[in-house]
Order: C-alpha cells, then structure tokens, then sequence
C-alpha cells in the first residue's frame, strides 16, 4: 500500500487484509510498538517524533522477521513500507529468495492540503490503535475510544510542523519508490483518494483487484 502520510493507506491496508484474510503488516506500527515497550533507541524516537525515516537497515530486518512468520506464508499487506529506493531493491531481492514473484502496489493519491487537515485532526488510541478524525471520522464520547473507551492521544508525528517534514522526506526519499515501481515487473494501480470516504477508496480498489470475495 503506497501514498503519502496521511493518505489513508493504513485505513485501506486493513481494509484490503480483511477481505483476503491476510495479515496487515504496517513498520510504522512496530516501530511505535517499540517505543512503547522501551526497545528502541533514543536516536530512533527522536527520529519518529521530528517526522524523518528511520535507518533502511533496522526497517528491513523487522520486516524480513515480520514476514517470516507462518500467517504471512499466503500472502500479506505492506503498509509504509518499502519509503525508500534502497528498501525497494531489498525488498524485490528478499521476495526473489523466497519464491514470490507477485506484487501488486496500489498507490492513493492525495492533494496535500487535504493531508495535513486530515493529519492534524487525527487521533489514535494507545491501547487498540484505533485511528479517529476529529471531522471526518471522530469518536461517539470526545477524546474517548469507542472500543476500549481510552483516552485517544495526538501522535508525535501529527504536529503540522511534523507532517510538513514527513511531506518533504517523502517527496524526496519515497517518492522515486514509486516512479521505481511504474517502470518495473509488479503490478501498479493508482487510486485517487481526495475527498471520498474509506467505504468508497476501498471499493474502487476491490475492483482494481477484481475480486468478489469481500
């Protein structure tokens, strides 16, 4: 699942896993997944908090670990993940070894302004990571989870300041993924996902996909 932060391809990731019954597999959620339970470093917080992408090394081992295990053996959901040229190479070369010779990239288009209203109204829950909007898409109870009924927190890297960095890093370093992809072997469906609500993102790619299953 490729896009810009605040694309909604998270939202569209978990959607897309649901129907094929597959696992969602989003580096953005682990590497937070570490920062919460104190595995990461203080170089990589403070990475993550100012918006910049953490090193291809580290990323590239989670993931290679990540789609080891036995749920992603039919296949999986990559979400925020490859964000750079040398990720993209690794990836194809690590697939190439396990015998997966299928990628499918869909990339969801997204008029900036519309990213940062979205991004600065975004709220998550710690507990569950249940994504909310403070105009599209906001909790019954304000600041209140509706599944677990936590508190709902601003994510460091939804400041505007923030996103404004990730906007840029993403122009510069994930950006050429993409261009990578359109001239290579997979797969790329594009998606224009401005102001359409997720139901709707998703449908259009369910029948990019050409599947009745969901």
């Amino acid at each position: 699942m490729f896009g810009s932060p605040g694309s909604g391809k998270g939202t569209q990731a978990k959607l897309v896993t649901q129907c094929l019954g597959i696992p969602h597999v989003s580096t953005g959620d682990m590497l937070r997944d570490r920062i919460r339970h104190g595995e990461a470093t203080t170089r990589m917080v403070a990475k993550m908090q100012s918006g910049l992408l953490v090193r291809d090394e580290l990323v590239n081992r989670l993931v290679e670990e990540r789609l080891s295990e036995p749920d992603a053996s039919d296949g999986f959901v990559l979400d925020g993940y490859p964000r750079t040229l040398p990720q993209a190479e690794h990836l194809d070369k690590w697939l190439e070894s396990q015998g997966v010779h299928h990628q499918v990239v869909i990339h969801l288009a997204v008029d900036y302004n519309i990213i940062i209203a979205r991004l600065t109204g975004r709220r998550q829950c710690p507990r569950c990571g249940t994504l909310y909007n403070l105009a599209s898409q906001p909790p019954r109870e304000d600041n209140v989870c509706d599944l677990d009924g936590t508190a709902l927190e601003v994510r460091d890297d939804d400041r505007e300041s923030v996103i404004r960095e990730r906007l840029d890093a993403y122009e510069r370093q994930t950006r050429p993924v993409l261009d990578y992809y359109r001239g290579g072997k997979s797969r790329l469906i594009e998606i224009q996902a401005d102001n359409e609500p997720p139901e709707t993102v998703f449908e259009k790619i369910r029948r990019a996909l050409e599947t009745d299953d969901c």
